[in-house]
């Protein structure tokens, strides 16, 4: 007997072809940041200012890993290192203006194909898939003890 599970691992595996990103560099056709780039800002935009112990936490990350992305967002103006705002000794990563608009831009980009593709959606059946989507990524992120902060 094939249990639901069954064809939620299928759609799933499915889904993970269709991440709006091609294969060469990482990006949305047309976008103008890379994935990781796109995760790092999202997540300094919820949370505030990070530290590299706390996108190491966040992510599940080893810092090493968190380094290379955040020196690639530094370079590229994304983001810059401040002095932490709590009086802490780790200095903190803080999204620039250039990296909030190009995070925007990246985001209503998504938006607009998710638009193209949920064209014939009732607004109803879009609300009902976006928090059976929330449901699971909580869940996930439950059972592995990494929270994301949602709006």
């Amino acid at each position: 007997m094939v249990r639901p599970t069954h064809e939620v691992e299928y759609e799933q595996m499915l889904l993970s072809r269709h991440t709006f990103l091609n294969q060469r560099g990482g990006r949305r056709k047309g976008g103008v940041l890379e994935r990781s780039a796109y995760i790092l800002l999202s997540r300094i935009r919820m949370q505030g200012p990070m530290s590299i112990g706390e996108l190491s936490d966040a992510f599940g990350l080893d810092a090493s890993t968190l380094n290379r992305q955040t020196a690639a967002a530094m370079r590229a103006g994304l983001v810059e290192r401040i002095p932490d705002p709590g009086g802490g000794m780790a200095r903190k990563f803080r999204i620039t203006a250039e990296g909030a608009h190009m995070l925007d831009e990246e985001r209503e980009g998504i938006v607009e194909i998710l638009d193209q593709i949920m064209v014939g959606w009732p607004d109803e059946d879009i609300a009902a898939f976006a928090s059976y989507l929330r449901r699971f990524n909580t869940d996930i992120e439950r059972i592995g003890g990494r929270p994301w902060p949602r709006p």
